[in-house]
């Protein structure tokens, strides 16, 4: 199975997607997540053009057909690179081609777009990984990479160095996702509310009570729920027991939300005495 830059990104959101998303299940529709997909594809369009009009018309190229290492490669920008290795696949909006002189190796930076104003750390994990797929392609390692985001299409210069294992990692876990024919188990997140699926999970998810329906509820607790032979809400309700109310000595306390009885308490107290 060929882990696309796609299939990445929505790992990072939730691994459910990922895979319904390898599967091609149809999806139940989002208003968030349409207008959102639209508003990003918008913004790397003029965030490309805006690119492109940087380099003279001599140094770009769009869509430029792929060699191994780029040796013959003349252009300095190239827009809209696929490309594909190792089982590996990522769409590259732009990438920039630095030349360092007679004998030595060019530098390659990798562009990603984003209309948001403040950025994520999946931000830049989807920019590492496209970096890791271009340094396999190269044969070579990426350390730089660039975001442009915002209204005022600020550049973030990333350092990739750091996220590289981290990028790793992640690549391992998917393969071995995507290898299993069972989906992995159902957890309703925070990217719920941004998600194509997110009508879909949330039905399985109550029609088999799923303790993911607390959202209070860390995956740790839900572990040792589940350890403890716990794995529904209804069984959980089960497992409920009300605090047992203090006893307490001084009767006026007892009553302290009480103004008639305060005061009878306090009359009889001054007669007795």
């Amino acid at each position: 199975m060929i882990v696309s830059t796609q299939l990445f990104e929505a790992y990072l959101d939730c691994p459910t997607k990922c895979w319904l998303l390898s599967r091609a299940e149809p999806a139940t529709g989002n208003i968030y997540a349409q207008w959102a997909r639209e508003q990003n594809d918008a913004y790397c369009n003029r965030g490309r053009t805006r690119l492109l009009m940087a380099f003279p018309e001599s140094d770009r190229a769009v869509a430029p057909p792929v060699e191994r290492n780029f040796v013959k490669a003349t252009w300095r920008l190239a827009v809209e690179l696929r490309l594909r290795t190792n089982d590996l696949e990522s769409s590259l909006w732009a990438v920039e081609r630095t030349p360092q002189g007679r004998g030595k190796p060019a530098h390659f930076v990798p562009y990603r777009f984003g209309f948001a104003n403040k950025l994520t750390k999946n931000d830049r994990l989807s920019l590492a990984f496209d970096a890791f797929v271009l340094s396999e392609m190269i044969g070579r390692a990426v350390t730089v990479g660039k975001i442009i985001h915002g209204d005022r299409y600020t550049i973030l210069t990333v350092r990739l160095a750091s996220l590289r294992t981290g990028v790793q990692k992640l690549i391992k876990a998917i393969a071995a996702l995507l290898a299993d024919d069972s989906p992995p188990n159902l957890v309703l997140n925070r990217h719920c509310d941004q998600c194509e699926f997110q009508t879909r999970c949330r039905k399985r998810a109550i029609e088999k009570d799923e303790l993911t329906l607390l959202s209070g509820m860390s995956e740790n607790e839900r572990k040792k729920l589940r350890d403890k032979g716990i794995f529904t809400v209804t069984q959980l309700s089960y497992t409920f027991r009300p605090r047992r109310r203090r006893c307490r000595t001084n009767s006026s306390m007892f009553y302290r939300h009480s103004p008639i009885l305060n005061s009878f308490i306090s009359a009889t107290t001054r007669r007795s005495s």
